[in-house]
């Protein structure tokens, strides 16, 4: 007679006091890449993050949720996460959808006056973040610092980027979405791809209030590893949303 098997080991599921669990690391001398990625935060880690931020958040907040890029010669690194990107949030409704969108959107809902009043929330509720990375500038034991080309400086080379290098490790984070009461979406997600010679990271946010209009905000940060050279270059585009239904821009 057989002996009895053992049941088979349950996986532990990734909890923010269980980072490792979902954290990835990849070293690229001499450079670290780190992505985390955990569950959407619960009742009162969101009560904590809406106090501190001073705006409602979005429904979907992936508050642990982690890319970093670091250099540890010289202590240099960026970091990508969902609070520090609700940070840039406008949240004096100076920047928010002005009363001319309202009317377009209006139009377009059954009930004209529920639209109109979620267009004059105090803050911009569309979270159009404009998030560069949070970065710390370092120096290592002999004074040197990591060269960095300053955005507008030569850009990023993307004829090297179109080469069919292998891939060693890639991964996309997203940290935040919201569905804009069902109105669009508002999504800022983090994707990094890492060759032999270099990487890319891609922040982006891209925001459609249908009806109304389309934005994306990309930051992106280029890394040669055989130089030690970081460019980061952000842009922001926006058209009317019915003129990118109509010929469909392409924003990549």
């Amino acid at each position: 007679m057989d002996p009895p098997t053992a049941p088979p080991t349950a996986t532990p599921y990734p909890t923010p006091t269980s980072p490792d669990l979902s954290t990835r690391t990849h070293t690229q001398p001499p450079f670290t890449i780190t992505t985390r990625k955990l569950p959407i935060l619960k009742a009162a880690p969101i009560d904590a993050l809406t106090l501190r931020l001073g705006i409602p958040i979005p429904e979907m907040i992936f508050g642990d949720n982690l890319v970093r890029i670091a250099h540890p010669r010289t202590g240099w690194s960026i970091s990508f996460s969902a609070e520090a990107a609700l940070d840039t949030v406008d949240k004096t409704g100076d920047k928010m959808l002005r009363v001319a969108h309202a009317r377009e959107w209006s139009r377009s809902r059954e009930e004209t006056s529920a639209g109109i009043s979620e267009v004059v929330r105090p803050f911009d509720w569309s979270y159009s973040a404009a998030y560069r990375g949070d970065e710390v500038v370092g120096r290592d034991k002999q004074g040197g610092r990591l060269e960095k080309v300053a955005e507008g400086g030569e850009g990023i080379p993307v004829e090297l980027l179109k080469r069919r290098d292998p891939i060693l490790f890639a991964d996309e984070v997203v940290l935040y979405e919201s569905e804009l009461d069902d109105n669009g979406i508002s999504v800022v997600s983090v994707k990094v791809r890492v060759m032999p010679a270099r990487m890319l990271l891609l922040c982006r946010l891209y925001m459609r209030l249908d009806g109304v209009v389309v934005r994306v905000r990309d930051t992106r940060v280029y890394v040669d590893f055989e130089r030690e050279v970081v460019m980061r270059e952000y842009t922001a585009r926006e058209e009317e949303f019915e003129k990118v239904k109509r010929v469909g821009v392409s924003w990549v």
